[in-house]
């Protein structure tokens, strides 16, 4: 049931198909084009919409009520870290949801959902059926749409995120270095390709020092004991200077850990191959098996692309599988140094089952 909050503009999110979903502008009032996406979260949207991943997507939300408890305080911590936030901005284009909740209530809340998205100049749609719209885009794929609100007059190609560099955009644009208390400390290299804040603090409350580096930075020419390769958006066959760093980096036999695009662009390193999912990954929920055991574990998910595990070379083998469609969500190089998991162990939101990777990772330095 949608409750219209005194006069609302309409809105329509209309797909490169040609359907069109009716429904109301909240947010800031503009129109706004990508690939329409789909998260079956039930909480975190403030870690959502931050998170690099998603740059270049609309996010459906399929929890039918969101908003109802605000917007936290943008804190940053003594390290530069956002304490409620993935990133320093909103990275979704638009905002897709069914009900929106006018009056918020929480401890820590300062804003509402619609301010925010004014604030940060993202639009949003709320009052379509957001279920009608997941299980269209489970049967077809992702797929291209725009949010128009009523009045405007946008038209021409949808914006596809896929033919960009989405890590470019996502990534930091020079050197940050986050130091150690500690003089006999560690230092790891962070690729960042897009990372969530929460994965540079998991790193950092370990002891080591942090040196983050862009994308396409050569890390090679630093001095460091392991690489951490970081989460990040869009499509990782655009990103071949990344790919050569990361080749030389195994050539010098240093312990390698990465996660989600990190994965895929260790896997692209080592010669496989990633294809594009159907619909993608996103959720809490997702059940992944480490390989040769029956342990399973409920991981944090956010990716639309994925291993093709039959191109892995001999010295690779794959070590998580998906539960529900048994893609590949990690592998392993036969030596022990470099692996890396598609999920997120880090988890902003979602379940922590798999933090103990981190420690793994610091075990190996």
């Amino acid at each position: 049931m949608v409750y219209l909050h005194f006069s609302m503009k309409r809105a329509t999110l209309i797909l490169e198909n040609g359907l069109e979903f009716k429904g109301y502008s909240f947010g800031y009032e503009a129109s706004a084009d990508g690939e329409v996406v789909f998260s079956t979260a039930m909480v975190g949207y403030p870690e959502s919409l931050t998170d690099p991943s998603f740059s270049g997507q609309l996010l459906c939300v399929t929890f039918p009520l969101v908003g109802n408890y605000g917007v936290p305080e943008d804190k940053i911590d003594a390290r530069g870290l956002h304490l409620n936030y993935e990133s320093e901005r909103i990275h979704v284009r638009g905002l897709i949801i069914s009900d929106y909740s006018f009056n918020y209530s929480h401890w820590s809340a300062v804003k509402s959902l619609d301010q925010w998205l004014k604030d940060e100049k993202i639009p949003g749609i709320f009052g379509i059926d957001t279920r009608e719209l997941t299980k269209l885009l489970r049967d077809n794929g992702s797929m291209l749409g725009r949010i128009i609100p009523e009045g405007d007059t946008t038209t021409g190609d949808f914006y596809n995120p896929n033919l960009d560099n989405q890590l470019a955009l996502a990534s930091c644009k020079e050197v940050i270095h986050y130091p150690s208390s500690n003089p006999n400390a560690k230092r790891v290299v962070l690729a960042d390709y897009g990372v969530k804040h929460n994965i540079i603090r998991h790193l950092l409350n370990r002891g080591v020092e942090l040196i983050r580096v862009p994308w396409d930075y050569d890390f090679n020419q630093l001095e460091y004991d392991g690489l951490f390769l970081s989460n990040g958006p869009g499509n990782p066959a655009y990103c071949d200077e990344a790919v050569n760093h990361i080749r030389r980096a195994i050539e010098l036999n240093k312990p390698i850990f990465g996660i989600c695009m990190g994965n895929q662009l260790l896997a692209r390193a080592a010669g496989a191959q990633t294809y594009k999912l159907k619909y993608g990954h996103r959720s809490h929920n997702q059940p992944v098996r480490l390989v040769g055991s029956n342990k399973c574990f409920i991981t944090s998910q956010n990716h639309g692309f994925a291993i093709d595990e039959s191109t892995l070379g001999a010295d690779w083998e794959p070590l998580f599988v998906n539960m529900n469609d048994g893609t590949n969500e990690g592998i392993r190089h036969k030596s022990g140094r470099f692996y890396s998991a598609q999920f997120h162990p880090e988890a902003a939101s979602g379940p922590t089952d798999t933090e103990f990777l981190f420690d793994d990772f610091l075990n190996l330095l």
